[in-house]
């Protein structure tokens, strides 16, 4: 499911992703591949534990050492992520691919002013003066309309509000003007007002700099707002990929069918129950043969539970990893 790859400035192949902790090994991500093109956005939308986060630390090698084993290859351009070590890993990170966090509270550091934490990585990747620093960081705080930005500078992260905290985290993370952006899921914790502002916010930043950007969200109606394709995960493999339009006007694994009628429509009546997918996603250290959502599936028949599905294009760019194909497409 690799789309436009010789375009890509981001390439994953075969990744594979498992974790052990005493006598079990989880395999969190299976065999997942994704090109990003530069000045694209993906979103990476499926449900907790189906192994969005997971990929996106992968990227930036975020996982212990020690409890870790990562198979496949992470391009960036030229780069082989794989084979960084010490200092050109730390280099990488941040310079060449940032990442926004899902909850700011925790990724900054609680005992530094927010401005210096800023200052402090231009100054380690990009060798500026400390004056020249300051004034980077100012005007990234100008450009994600944080209020009284000079100010704001000498905070600490628990002096600024949640949705605060969440652009000063943006403006962390383009500090070095990085060529790719990941966001785990940046709106999650906060109220749904400053959600749209930070999503307005993204989206227009992503394109005002040229980005190409994942975003990490269990909303499908977040991913449309800002992604150009949309790729769904599903125990650890993008089950389904293709343009925003395509995947909302024909989705064709039942698994994105079903995350799709579980969205309140306006239309819906206040008081009506809202459909719901059956079951619970499987436990990754103990999969069912075959396709993973077989045991969730209503259309589910012996080939899905005989063997795990290839990816198939069904449309152009739009590609799916089900054997059912024929009973999901619209009439």
């Amino acid at each position: 499911m690799m789309a436009g790859n010789d375009e890509a400035v981001l390439s994953i192949e075969k990744l594979r992703v498992s974790f052990t902790g005493g006598a079990r090994t989880v395999t969190a991500v299976d065999g997942v591949d994704l090109a990003l093109k530069r000045g694209e956005v993906v979103a990476l939308l499926g449900e907790s534990g189906s192994g969005k986060s997971v990929t996106l630390r992968s990227i930036l090698r975020l996982h212990p050492e020690q409890k870790t084993r990562i198979e496949g290859t992470i391009r960036v351009g030229g780069t082989d992520v794989m084979q960084l070590r010490g200092d050109a890993l730390s280099d990488f990170r941040g310079k060449t691919v940032s990442m926004i966090f899902q909850e700011p509270m925790l990724a900054l550091d609680p005992v530094y002013t927010v401005g210096r934490q800023i200052t402090e990585a231009i100054r380690r990747h990009d060798k500026v003066s400390e004056a020249e620093a300051h004034k980077r960081a100012l005007a990234l705080f100008e450009k994600v309309r944080i209020p009284s930005p000079e100010r704001r500078l000498d905070s600490y992260p628990h002096e600024m509000s949640g949705g605060m905290r969440q652009r000063a985290m943006i403006a962390l993370a383009l500090s070095c003007n990085p060529q790719v952006l990941l966001a785990d899921e940046p709106t999650t914790a906060l109220d749904a007002t400053v959600q749209v502002q930070v999503l307005l916010l993204l989206r227009e930043l992503q394109r005002e700099l040229g980005l190409s950007m994942i975003f990490v969200t269990h909303d499908i109606s977040v991913g449309v707002e800002v992604a150009d394709r949309i790729a769904v995960m599903y125990a650890g493999r993008i089950v389904e990929i293709g343009s925003v339009r395509e995947v909302i006007r024909a989705p064709r694994h039942p698994y994105t069918i079903g995350l799709m009628s579980t969205r309140p429509h306006g239309g819906r009546l206040t008081g009506n129950r809202l459909p719901a997918i059956p079951g619970s996603p499987p436990d990754l250290a103990n999969l069912p043969p075959g396709c993973a959502f077989a045991p969730r599936c209503a259309h589910a028949n012996e080939a899905c539970r005989a063997e795990a599905p290839a990816a198939r294009e069904v449309v152009a760019g739009h590609w799916v990893r089900c054997v059912r194909t024929d009973v999901t497409a619209k009439p």
